[in-house]
């Protein structure tokens, strides 16, 4: 492997926006006002029975209604919105496909009655997978990526000053695996009152940012942030790239590099029969296909030359 540091330079890049808040603190809503001055065209994955409609009446957007959250059902989902070219990606909300039907706490169970021995251990080592490809999914996202996620309030018990043992609440938990606010450049906070704080940003002008009842204008400073830098290739760009039938197996692993190094190969991507796959494997697909078309042409070029010598003997 070869091992070389070069300059670090700010590309221009997409939303990936968490929004944190207890039932009727306005997440839906708050995502709603943030995607669309971010985009244009919106789509929406609705695990809320169909809450988000009922916003249809101001804001204009597609919507995916579903019932079962399995983290694969979460990926084609997202690779049929990268292929209609959405804009702008609302997962409404992700703890379902944490702990609802289906989802990774489900998932878990099941592997670990499926396999018996080794209990949870067993089963999270089956499942983990599952979780990584939709986390690197949602991340490569080619447009912005707005989630929310429902909380719950976490408390831990203290000693008083007068050495009674109180309960203290400590903040609010999110319904997903511990540290998923990493994943994200902007963690935002909602509150009952529909304020926004700024939990988490690598945005230094929103870091602890206070907004009550957020509007366009949070949307027009992470634009802002996001549109510095220079032009960075796109998930489209690496697909046409990839599928050039022209595309030689050296050209195909140069583009292999140049995605992971955008942190890119996770991108859920449509192939041309509709399936779903990475766009890693997608590129690694057509880069065999390249290395193996060679082999035949060098094949067949090296039985015409000895055909050719053949026939030089024989005339001879």
């Amino acid at each position: 492997m070869n091992l070389t540091f070069t300059t670090a330079t700010k590309e221009q890049a997409k939303a990936r926006i968490a929004l944190a808040g207890p039932t009727g603190s306005g997440k839906t809503y708050t995502a709603l006002v943030t995607a669309t001055g971010l985009g244009e065209r919106i789509a929406l994955i609705d695990t809320e029975h169909g809450s988000a409609a009922k916003y249809a009446d101001e804001f204009v957007f597609d919507t995916l209604p579903l019932s079962t959250f399995q983290p694969t059902t979460l990926v084609e989902a997202l690779a049929v919105a990268a292929h209609d070219g959405y804009d702008v990606m609302i997962v409404d909300s992700l703890s379902h496909f944490w702990s609802g039907t289906g989802g990774m706490l489900e998932q878990v169970d099941n592997a670990a009655k499926r396999l018996g021995a080794g209990g949870s251990f067993a089963g999270w080592k089956e499942a983990r997978p599952q979780e990584r490809a939709m986390i690197d999914a949602l991340l490569a996202y080619p447009g912005h990526l707005i989630v929310t996620m429902r909380t719950k309030t976490e408390y831990v018990v203290e000693a008083d000053e007068r050495g009674r043992k109180v309960p203290r609440k400590i903040g609010l938990k999110p319904e997903q695996r511990e540290g998923i606010e990493y994943e994200f450049d902007i963690v935002g906070d909602l509150d009952h009152e529909n304020t926004l704080v700024i939990s988490k940003s690598r945005a230094k002008l929103l870091s602890g940012t206070v907004l009550h009842r957020p509007g366009p204008e949070f949307a027009e400073a992470v634009l802002g942030w996001l549109e510095t830098g220079r032009p960075a290739p796109s998930v489209s760009d690496y697909v046409t790239a990839a599928t050039a039938p022209d595309a030689s197996h050296e050209e195909l692993r140069a583009l292999y590099e140049e995605a992971r190094r955008h942190n890119l190969l996770g991108a859920a991507v449509l192939d041309d029969t509709g399936e779903t796959h990475t766009l890693g494997q997608l590129i690694v697909r057509h880069g065999t296909a390249a290395a193996r078309n060679r082999v035949a042409e060098d094949v067949e070029a090296g039985a015409k030359r000895e055909n050719g010598t053949e026939r030089k003997v024989r005339s001879a």
